[in-house]
């Protein structure tokens, strides 16, 4: 991360408070090097890859198969589906915590390493199942529990390693690096799940020891991604905290004319006075991404999780088909992140999401009018998703990387918190609301969510539109 640089001129004094810290643990005021980073953005990829290794094993297709295999009812996979978002609304108290912590890579190891090391109880579980120790019904309980506990640790450390990568990257390389990183990620699942799959539907055991032995390769490479977290450049929250407050206090000192010139300055590193997490509610330019925010994956989910419902029951394809789309999706997706990751840094974020919005908002229309016809089979339903794994490169990437602009330095991890929290509440609030309206015919059942669900995601751009995200 780039120190702060003023040319100073007569009436400028404004002067960088200094802050003695170990020498491990870096502040604001500190200038990373560049070994440093690199070393650290290696170490980041690194992780990513191998925490996608552990999500194959702990989500996705390969543990609703699972729960498939032990007979789980419906209410299981609803469930399933509504835990992820829902236990976003505790990442406000995990930011609280963290900013109290010394150490943003302790504080990681302390939510996200339990979490992860929880797995190890349903492996556990499935060599009981075998032993015939406990029932299926006993292990799908289990597993729900596993779920709620685990992502609940994960939503307490979200917001810290977020806030702690926003340290550690260059603005100027933001939209790149993620770009890159995401890449890594994709390309794994994209290698991997097709290998996990294989591997469990051939187990020589059955299917459920197959899921155990992947499972538990999935959670020893989960571990070893936390230990690349290691390399990364540690930073000290209470210190990036102190800082802004100095810094501020500094420059209330200053002249008027001193003020002006070293106002960007400060924009970029720490809020103004009236934008301090203490009056989080006063940040307007904050509420208006939340406004966008939290009605965009209301809209989202009004439709998303019904897609594959509408291939495999509607149109009652073969499963087979349905996997051939994802992984065209995937496909797609892992293709143009790095090209949407190098446009966002030349030309922002905001803008490819407005665009790109609009794309993604009349997606779901397209869908109206599919069949199970051999043109809509093997040319429309590709394309479509296709075209969901480009367009989505986008929005996930810039969606992340204008977080990281508009929150300010200081409490940083508090304002991805409330993002997050309230993504994860309109979300759920989304998924019930399609739910319940594709359960009454005479609301037009799923192509009458769809339909909604473009409308609803065209009006969730308006407030983008006001959203000012920092200059580059």
């Amino acid at each position: 991360m780039d120190s702060v640089q003023v040319e100073t001129t007569a009436p400028l004094t404004l002067e960088i408070p200094q802050i003695s810290l170990p020498p491990t643990v870096l502040s604001p005021t500190s200038r990373i090097p560049k070994d440093a980073i690199r070393t650290s953005l290696k170490a980041s990829t690194a992780d990513s890859v191998l925490a996608s290794v552990y999500s194959l094993g702990t989500s996705g297709i390969l543990l609703s198969n699972f729960l498939v295999e032990l007979g789980a009812s419906p209410v299981v996979f609803g469930m399933l589906s509504s835990i992820p978002m829902l236990v976003n609304l505790v990442q406000p108290f995990g930011a609280y915590l963290s900013e109290r912590s010394n150490s943003r890579f302790q504080y990681s190891l302390r939510t996200h390493g339990i979490g992860r090391l929880l797995w190890l109880v349903l492996v556990i579980g499935i060599v009981g199942v075998s032993l015939g120790v406990i029932n299926t019904h006993q292990l799908v309980i289990l597993t729900l529990l596993i779920v709620l506990f685990s992502n609940l640790l994960g939503g307490l450390g979200t917001a810290s390693w977020l806030s702690w990568v926003a340290m550690i990257i260059p603005r100027r390389l933001r939209g790149r690096y993620f770009g890159t990183r995401n890449s890594a990620a994709n390309l794994t699942n994209f290698v991997c799940v097709p290998m996990a799959g294989l591997a469990v539907s051939h187990w020589y055991s059955g299917t459920l020891q197959g899921y155990g032995v992947v499972l538990l390769v999935s959670i020893v490479l989960g571990i070893a991604g936390l230990g690349c977290q290691y390399f990364q450049v540690d930073m000290n929250p209470q210190l990036q905290n102190t800082y802004c407050g100095k810094l501020l206090q500094t420059n209330e000192m200053q002249s008027q004319v001193a003020k002006d010139e070293a106002s960007e300055v400060l924009q970029s590193i720490c809020p103004p006075q009236d934008q301090l997490t203490s009056s989080i509610w006063k940040n307007f330019n904050f509420l208006r991404f939340l406004l966008y925010f939290g009605f965009w994956n209301l809209a989202v989910n009004l439709s998303s999780p019904f897609f594959n419902l509408y291939m495999l029951d509607t149109l009652d394809l073969d499963v087979s088909y349905v996997t051939i789309y994802n992984s065209l999706q995937a496909g797609a997706t892992l293709l143009m992140l790095i090209l949407w990751g190098k446009l966002a840094d030349k030309i922002g974020n905001r803008p490819i999401l407005i665009f790109i919005g609009i794309l993604v908002a009349a997606t779901p229309l397209l869908w109206v009018g599919i069949g199970a016809n051999r043109l809509d089979i093997w040319l429309w339903l590709p394309l479509l998703h296709i075209l969901a794994g480009g367009t989505w490169a986008a929005i996930d990437l810039c969606s992340n990387n204008i977080q990281l602009a508009i929150a300010p330095t200081q409490n940083q991890s508090i304002y991805f918190a409330i993002a997050a929290a309230v993504a994860g509440a309109s979300g759920a609030l989304g998924t019930t609301i399609g739910s319940f309206i594709i359960q009454f015919a005479q609301f037009g059942g799923l192509l009458g969510v769809f339909a909604l669900s473009s409308l609803f995601r065209l009006t969730a751009l308006i407030p983008l539109v006001f959203v000012k995200e920092a200059k580059r």
